[in-house]
């Protein structure tokens, strides 16, 4: 029969192996957990630049075309209300000549 302290040092030898094994595991599980903190920060700076240029078009956009209504009833302003064609503004003169 095996004696006592033999089977209190393989008791405390699988424990300690238990104890490497965990701590191993839980770096492991940390790093992990610090790698995706990281991917998901920079996929949501990417993903906030991308919604703020698309945002920034949207409003270019409805600028623009409120300027066309605006110049096409004629309250676009001397200088075409600042639309994308440079503010040009585009006058005609008729004249008549009556002949008898």
């Amino acid at each position: 029969m095996a004696d006592h302290s033999d089977i209190r040092y393989k008791a405390g030898e699988a424990a300690g192996h238990a104890q490497i094994k965990k701590n191993e595991m839980m770096d492991k599980a940390s790093e992990a957990a610090q790698s995706c903190k990281e991917s998901c920060q920079q996929g949501g700076e990417k993903a906030g630049g991308f919604m703020q240029q698309a945002g920034e078009q949207v409003m270019q956009m409805a600028q623009g075309a409120a300027d066309t209504v605006k110049n096409a009833v004629g309250m676009g302003g001397p200088t075409g209300g600042g639309t994308a064609s440079g503010g040009a503004t585009t006058t005609t003169h008729t004249t008549t000549t009556k002949r008898y």
